[in-house]
């Protein structure tokens, strides 16, 4: 997240409270994108579709990082690298998918488009609250937190496209929403893996400075 504290965590990376967190968070992640996606093609909403993918780079996020934990700074940033690029790719995804439906011009069902966005906004508040206490970890757990905080936001302009779709009985909130979603998206992605390349240097120097201290230990 933009202005966070950059600095290496000094907490245990292999935190139980973390990995318990991040199991109930890919549970919640996988759950919301089989409803979503089923919502989204069955009312016609872009915005529904971008969120369903979201929560789908979440859910693979969210494995990653139980995959890397406990393991050393190097590793957990070379991990919150892949994220970053899963994020920013799936921006750029929707952003295309986005221009082929203004094309089209199809109206999509606004009642859907707001159910669903409630329930996701509720679902993703809650992962968002539990995870917010590890926010000013390393890049892998900021990564977590960015994922988690640009979920709830595009829940709320789901829920906020829904209203206009209704009001206005055009297409255009959807587009705007979902064009919105996918700048979220490759924003997330390129600050994700900003701090990580800052945990990468950090860890270089680390081990510059464990091998040089060896080799002098060693010619003495």
């Amino acid at each position: 997240m933009a202005g966070c504290d950059c600095a290496p965590s000094d907490e245990p990376a292999d935190d139980p409270q973390w990995r318990r967190a991040l199991w109930i968070a890919l549970a919640i992640n996988l759950a919301m994108f089989a409803g979503e996606i089923g919502a989204g093609l069955i009312s016609g909403s872009q915005a529904l579709r971008a969120d369903a993918l979201d929560f789908l780079g979440d859910a693979a996020n969210y494995a990653i990082s139980l995959g890397v934990a406990g393991s050393v700074l190097a590793w957990r940033a070379k991990a919150a690298l892949a994220k970053g690029a899963t994020l920013a790719l799936l921006g750029l995804f929707v952003l295309v998918s986005t221009g082929i439906a203004l094309m089209n011009g199809t109206v999509p069902r606004a009642e859907l488009m707001g159910v669903v966005g409630v329930i996701a906004l509720i679902a993703n508040g809650a992962v968002a609250i539990m995870l917010f206490r590890f926010r000013s970890g390393d890049a892998n757990r900021r990564s977590v937190w960015i994922c988690s905080r640009n979920d709830a936001i595009g829940n709320v302009a789901v829920v906020a496209a829904a209203a206009g779709v209704f009001g206005t009985g055009t297409a255009w909130p959807d587009l705007i929403v979902a064009a919105i979603m996918a700048a979220l998206g490759l924003s997330g992605g390129w600050q994700i893996m900003r701090h990580a390349q800052r945990d990468l240097a950090e860890a270089s120097r680390s081990s510059g400075t464990l091998v040089e201290v060896h080799s002098k230990n060693a010619s003495q």
